[in-house]
């Protein structure tokens, strides 16, 4: 879906406001040799790659444009991944400050053969939208539509206050 779309239609308030919705993302690929660690398993830097790369889509669809991976919050892995999982990165918009957006990601690994499904890792990454000059820019508030939105929307909150007095500490 484009940003034109998005604005046009599905996704947004009549102000052009966008909900969780419209930019909530999936993102499927297969697991090969390719990114195994010397463990046999699928590298930890793979999946990293995978959770900045799908957070990044959603932040880029809420806000209209350019983003960049201001922090990663939080990278709990719960299981490993193997070679020939499909990983399953689901990602979508948790809260939105001036011009920081706070993208929530789970990862999940399904095995192919037995349609096993197994939920991997959780992050939490704040990206910033930016102009042709890399500068920050303002970004519309998302429309929080359900409960989940909304508690999701808190949690983040808390989250911001938490980074907010780790930052005044240094």
């Amino acid at each position: 879906m484009t940003g034109e779309t998005m604005a046009a239609g599905r996704g947004t308030t009549g102000q052009g406001h966008r909900t969780v919705a419209a930019s909530r993302v999936r993102i499927v690929q297969q697991m090969t040799q390719l990114d195994a660690n010397m463990g046999g398993n699928v590298h930890g830097g793979t999946i990293l790659k995978l959770i900045d790369n799908t957070a990044a889509v959603v932040a880029a669809r809420h806000s209209g444009g350019r983003v960049i991976t201001a922090s990663i919050d939080r990278v709990v892995f719960h299981a490993p991944v193997h070679v020939s999982d499909l990983l399953r990165v689901n990602a979508s918009l948790n809260w939105t400050g001036r011009t920081s957006m706070e993208v929530g990601v789970r990862v999940e690994a399904e095995e192919v053969f037995s349609g096993q499904v197994r939920h991997t890792g959780s992050a939490y990454l704040v990206m910033v939208a930016v102009d042709g000059a890399e500068r920050p820019r303002p970004v519309e508030p998302v429309v929080l539509e359900n409960a989940e939105d909304r508690r999701r929307n808190r949690e983040a909150e808390e989250r911001r206050r938490a980074r907010l007095a780790a930052r005044d500490d240094r």
